[in-house]
């Protein structure tokens, strides 16, 4: 008997109609001498520390770190699981092959493979059916393609390496912060501080972008600027950090006349977009419309699974060489839907450029489109991301946009301007995205000059100030994310990036999530912003590679290598292991300079002590720190204070009108009064950090 397992009941009936298998049975269905079956999606998991030791189940940093000999599985305790998994583990004993018809990608062969373990049955021949979308085509043609199941073990090994990994970083490093840091005023009342692999990384760049932020100065700058002929003409050189140099220069052009000198016009070729990722999606979806990553994957996987869509958890732009004879056929199948945009098209003749079809781009999926199936009834997301899919999906194969950058040079009195404008000559594909190429438009419309022309002029002095960054929004951490922390907006670079990103794809927008749940991150409007919780943390947290994006994106490159057999896995969770003990080892030994206050949050200068206060040594610099010792009516000690500035928080939360706060500095140098969970929702204590 072949058994199918698929990771929904909805995937699996999909199969099961395709294949004309009717036959219901509670937990599966039969026919043809086969058998669907399907799980929830994780039906399995890593063993607890107390299930290895009872000895464990009380949280002490004498048993830290703790790594298991060999990881084992249990169920989870979600209802309804124990029942299904007793129906595949029957079907499984009984099957001559087993066909795993999990998500295809990493995790969907984790949930296969620790099903499979947990049932005993990894002896048994096993088949791959590798999915791109749900069509009925897709699904006939991926049972004409099925693939030896062990061709996928280097998957399966990137997989449970990163399953390990998290359970061994995330279990030990918040065992151990909550126990060292946790204590509320010497009670039994414990905070916990939940600490991830990927998520603490990702907590400590909006941390450090919010400080980046509060410490900002902001530093005023003039720039040289006259209109001529309604145009605006910037002065050549650099802006003026002062007024006093900037005026000689305005008094020199004042009433001068202008000439033009010198007038070139480029031709400019914007190319069509590429097709959609997932995470570019995401971020094309919170930018236009502030829809979270969450909804935007949620509604994603509805259209998928509603046969609209081919697999959204995929990180490629690019489209494989066998997909071209289904492109047109697509296109024709959405010129109901969109006759307008579609009309301009030549199906017979379309641009296959290296931007669209690309192999060696393409990893375990191709880039997010149309199925061309007929679209039901959709909710406001699922509309939202259907139509920016399938927009995108038309304007990878219109034209490109013409334009001519036209740039003037002009002088006054010896002083060189110039200024720039930019006309449409053929929008190409930026029709079908009005709304951005108005938000997008640059440059200003230019007359017809010509050189050597002279006339009047108005020369002005433009004041500003300098900006700090912005607050991160989803958009611009989820680009974050895929660079491994690093801020690009360069699609190529960004791409040569993505092999090191933090978390995948499909994690993304559950870490986000997970960050909000635990309130150390908030939304504000579009922005993500740190609480005091989330500050706190990361202040805790002294190991610079705990939080470190580059390293998290070291971790991630690791796992590709696995899973392409260019790196042993035992060596990657050897890696692991010593990381972890490095670390706690290292954070026990590492004791308070007793012979020094600590340094300056604002400029990292020595602080100093006054008669009343602490101070920064470099106060005759400017520098406004001040740390006063009263908070709240509570005097800290010399001791606390050190504290303080060395390790940027209290080693015991203190108690301010009987709430139990914790101090933390603030990069503003004031402690802030944070007050912490109350012990009634503190129920989760136990639980390990998977994330």
């Amino acid at each position: 008997m072949k058994i199918i397992i698929a990771e929904k009941p909805s995937v699996a009936r999909d199969i099961a109609k395709v294949l004309k298998i009717s036959t219901s049975k509670k937990g599966y269905i039969e026919g043809r001498g086969c058998a669907v079956t399907w799980a929830f999606g994780h039906l399995v998991t890593l063993l607890e520390p107390g299930e290895y030791n009872p000895a464990l189940k009380r949280w002490s940093l004498q048993n830290l770190p703790f790594v298991p000999n060999e990881f084992k599985l249990k169920l989870i305790t979600n209802r309804g699981v124990a029942e299904q998994f007793q129906i595949i583990k029957m079907l499984f004993e009984k099957a001559e092959e087993i066909v795993c018809a999990t998500d295809a990608g990493r995790e969907g062969e984790l949930i296969f493979r620790y099903i499979l373990a947990l049932c005993s049955c990894e002896d048994k021949p096993i088949r791959r059916l590798w999915l791109n979308s749900l069509t009925p085509d897709a699904i006939q043609t991926a049972f004409k393609n099925l693939k030896d199941g062990h061709d996928y073990d280097p998957l399966y090994a990137a997989a449970r390496c990163r399953s390990e990994s998290d359970w061994i970083v995330g279990l030990n490093a918040t065992r151990y912060y909550t126990v060292r840091h946790g204590r509320i005023g010497g009670g039994s009342d414990r905070v916990l501080w939940t600490i991830g692999r990927v998520q603490t990384p990702v907590l400590a760049m909006i941390v450090a972008r919010d400080d980046t932020i509060l410490q900002f100065r902001p530093q005023p700058f003039w720039e040289l600027t006259t209109r001529y002929r309604e145009v605006t003409f910037k002065y050549n050189g650099k802006r003026f950090q002062n007024l006093e140099k900037a005026e000689p220069l305005l008094q020199k052009i004042t009433e001068q006349s202008f000439t033009v000198t010198a007038i070139a016009a480029k031709k400019k070729k914007e190319q069509p977009p590429q097709l959609f990722d997932l995470t570019t999606l995401q971020r094309e979806l919170n930018k236009m419309h502030g829809i979270s990553a969450a909804d935007t994957l949620t509604a994603t996987q509805s259209l998928y699974e509603a046969k609209l869509i081919t697999y959204p958890r995929t990180d490629s732009r690019y489209l494989s060489e066998d997909m071209k004879p289904r492109i047109p056929k697509i296109l024709g199948q959405l010129k109901a839907l969109r006759p307008e945009q579609i009309t301009p098209l030549d199906l017979t003749k379309l641009p296959f450029t290296k931007r669209i079809i690309n192999d060696k781009k393409v990893t375990d999926h191709h880039a997010i489109i149309p199925t061309g199936m007929t679209p039901r009834r959709f909710g406001a997301n699922e509309q939202l991301v259907y139509d920016a899919i399938t927009t995108q999906f038309i304007a990878a194969f219109y034209p490109v946009c013409l334009k001519n950058i036209t740039t003037v040079d002009g002088v006054s009195n010896q002083i060189q301007f110039q200024a720039k404008g930019t006309q449409i000559v053929d929008p190409g594909w930026t029709v079908l995205f009005p709304k951005k190429k108005k938000a997008t438009a640059d440059g200003q419309t230019l007359p017809a000059f010509k050189k050597g022309e002279t006339g009047p002029h108005e020369p002005f002095l433009r004041e500003g100030k300098t900006m700090p960054p912005k607050h991160f929004t989803e958009n611009s951490l989820l680009g974050a994310m895929e660079a491994a922390g690093k801020f690009v907006e360069d699609d190529a670079l960004r791409e040569a990036l993505k092999e090191r990103g933090i978390g995948t794809p499909a994690t993304r927008a559950a870490i986000i999530e997970t960050l909000l749940r635990r309130n150390y991150i908030r939304r504000e409007k579009k922005q993500l912003r740190c609480t005091d919780m989330g500050r706190c943390l990361v202040a805790l947290i002294r190991d610079p590679l705990l939080k470190s994006p580059e390293m998290t994106g070291e971790w991630e490159e690791k796992l590709k290598q696995i899973e392409r057999t260019e790196l042993n896995p035992d060596d990657f969770m050897k890696g692991i292991e010593n990381y972890i003990r490095n670390m706690i080892q290292d954070n026990n030994t590492r004791q308070l300079d007793t012979s020094r206050w600590g340094n300056c949050p604002l400029c990292g200068k020595e602080v100093i002590k006054g008669k009343r206060a602490y101070g920064c040594s470099g106060w005759k610099d400017g520098c406004p720190f001040v740390l006063e010792p009263n908070c709240k009516g509570k005097m800290l000690t010399g001791k606390q204070i050190q504290i303080l500035l060395q390790q940027r928080i209290l080693p015991h939360p203190i108690r301010i009108d009987d709430e139990p706060r914790m101090l933390i500095l603030s990069t503003q140098g004031m402690p802030l009064d944070l007050r912490l969970p109350s012990a009634d929702r503190q129920k989760h204590v136990t639980k390990t950090d998977r994330h």
